[in-house]
């Protein structure tokens, strides 16, 4: 069993930066491949960023490439998302989530079995 807590939501203008933390909770943190997804008012939740247990490798939405960078911490069970040049459309709820297993299908939230109450983005025009 995993928890995820998130913060570092907030309210900020377009081009400015933030940084999301995931702590997670239990002794196996390291094992998990852990992922950031997002879900905007009126849409379906989509995939951001993900990091692999063993490598560890990257993976990105082509909407984010070169503006964000997820990166973990397995000595503080803590997983972060460092969000560049933010824009309007990047308005959000985050979620961190942690996945085992196979370092396949990283990108859909099925894969994932756990999840954060999430962290609300928002980017002002």
């Amino acid at each position: 069993q995993v928890q995820l807590v998130e913060s570092g939501g907030g309210l900020l203008q377009t081009g400015g930066s933030l940084r999301l933390s995931c702590a997670a909770s239990g002794r196996t943190f390291s094992s998990y491949h852990m992922g950031w997804f997002r879900q905007a008012p009126g849409k379906e939740r989509e995939f951001v960023a993900v990091i692999t247990a063993s490598g560890p490798n990257t993976y990105y939405a082509d909407s984010v490439k070169g503006r964000f960078t997820i990166s973990r911490d397995n000595a503080k069970n803590t997983v972060y998302l460092q969000m560049n040049s933010l824009k309007p459309e990047d308005t959000a709820v985050y979620y961190c989530a942690a996945a085992q297993g196979a370092s396949n299908w990283l990108y859909a939230a099925r894969k994932f079995d756990y999840w954060g109450q999430g962290t609300q983005v928002t980017v002002s025009s």
